[in-house]
């Protein structure tokens, strides 16, 4: 009840204060009212001069283009997404990946938070049978934009990882398959959904793993749902060997907000025909047709390939560069601080899991702290939903954005090994 309006259950679990909520609620005021912020929390993309270029050069054209602009802004384009953007994207996937791939087994929705918000609904929850599907995380911590998701409570089951450590103060989550079969053995699975690379973690799977995964889901009827916002084959922030992977029971989804394009909210959802075709239902339902600036602004890259040289061109040498020097910032920070850490292998995307295993209180106070010193992080607890235990690890751990300026990153992470070396 809030003044005298009472909410549905659907409508109090969505308006509940959620992780996802805190997270861009911050990220936007630290944007706009919080100059002095030192803004480490958010997914938001570092400003990348070579990209910026790139899409003020195709805003100029749009404009210069008048009976087409005009179009981009007057006319809805059907549900499903502009059919000549769509057509291209099809084209593009089988010409150079080989995937039996159509127009039909696309879909475009308002940006990847909309593009889950259907997936999860149309695939968890109660179904006809009486049976209530989960949606399977096989490697836990996992996205925190997943956790509140579900019009229904308890739709997610996760997956402790294996930890193992490749080097000195780095660790890396690896797939527990023994766990993930005995999930799959249940019964209540609709779907596997992983991010690659994985947020928060910057872990990315190998090609062995998503094939197993792969294998798994065919096995069990189900579909694998890979959550490619940071991959391949667009945009292509991971700093290791990762193919692009799809096979007809996959559901793959692509972001243009890791190009640099954040504010068009434009993402794609490839899968099944059946998939791409509810996918359009609930747009038509949710919110009539998708925006159409971002589908245009990268339509000639999409035709001409060039969106998939954008990645390994300018974004990998760019974000990885900048993982590199935070590392060794990281390294001389904590060091001097004499704190226990590590930092969770870096692969991709742009953040960096930190662990300390020495900290005494959870890492959700530890935010506040540190935001009341103006420095903004994401706390761990966030990540660590479905799980069936609790683990003190979820409270030791942290998401840090490392792609902000140098005078950004090393006084955030010097703050950090302050106030951690306070609570250990």
């Amino acid at each position: 009840m809030t003044n005298g309006i009472a909410f549905s259950k659907s409508g109090q679990k969505l308006t509940s204060r959620s992780g996802i909520l805190e997270l861009m609620d911050d990220l936007g005021r630290a944007m706009t009212e919080w100059p002095d912020m030192l803004m480490l929390g958010g997914g938001n993309p570092a400003a990348v001069p070579a990209v910026q270029k790139i899409w003020r050069d195709r805003m100029a054209a749009l404009l210069t283009e008048g009976a087409t602009f005009d179009r981009i802004l007057g006319n809805y384009d059907p549900p499903q997404g502009n059919p000549r953007f769509i057509n291209a994207l099809a084209t593009l996937l089988k010409r150079e990946f080989g995937w039996n791939v159509e127009a039909e087994n696309i879909a475009v929705t308002n940006g990847g938070q909309s593009a889950f918000f259907f997936l999860f609904n149309l695939l968890a929850g109660n179904h006809a049978d009486g049976r209530k599907r989960r949606i399977l995380l096989p490697l836990s911590p996992e996205y925190i934009g997943y956790a509140d998701q579900g019009f229904e409570e308890g739709i997610f089951v996760a997956c402790r990882p294996e930890i193992t450590w490749p080097a000195p103060h780095v660790f890396k989550y690896r797939i527990d398959f023994p766990a993930v079969e005995a999930a799959l053995r249940t019964g209540e699975i609709a779907a596997i959904a992983v991010s690659r690379p994985t947020n928060p973690t910057g872990n990315v799977l190998t090609d062995d793993e998503v094939q197993r995964l792969s294998n798994l889901a065919r096995q069990y009827g189900i579909p694998l749902i890979l959550d490619n916002a940071y991959g391949a084959p667009f945009p292509g922030v991971i700093f290791t060997d990762a193919k692009p992977f799809w096979e007809p029971h996959v559901i793959m989804t692509l972001s243009l907000s890791k190009l640099g394009l954040p504010g068009t909210r434009t993402a794609v959802v490839i899968g099944p025909k059946q998939i791409a075709e509810a996918v359009a239902a609930m747009t038509a339902i949710a919110g009539l047709a998708n925006g159409n600036i971002g589908q245009q602004i990268v339509l000639p890259l999409v035709e001409s390939g060039h969106i998939l040289k954008i990645g390994p061109e300018i974004l990998r040498p760019f974000y990885e560069d900048k993982s590199r020097s935070a590392m060794q910032w990281a390294r001389e920070a904590f060091d001097a601080a004499g704190i226990q850490w590590a930092i969770h292998a870096s692969e991709g995307a742009f953040f960096f899991w930190l662990w300390f295993r020495g900290l005494q209180i959870p890492t959700r106070e530890l935010y506040e702290r540190l935001k009341a010193r103006k420095v903004l992080i994401v706390p761990g607890e966030y990540f660590f939903f479905g799980l069936p235990d609790d683990w003190d690890h979820s409270r030791q751990c942290l998401r840090l954005n490392f792609a902000q300026p140098e005078s950004v990153v090393r006084e955030g992470l010097r703050i950090i090994a302050e106030e951690v070396a306070a609570a250990s």
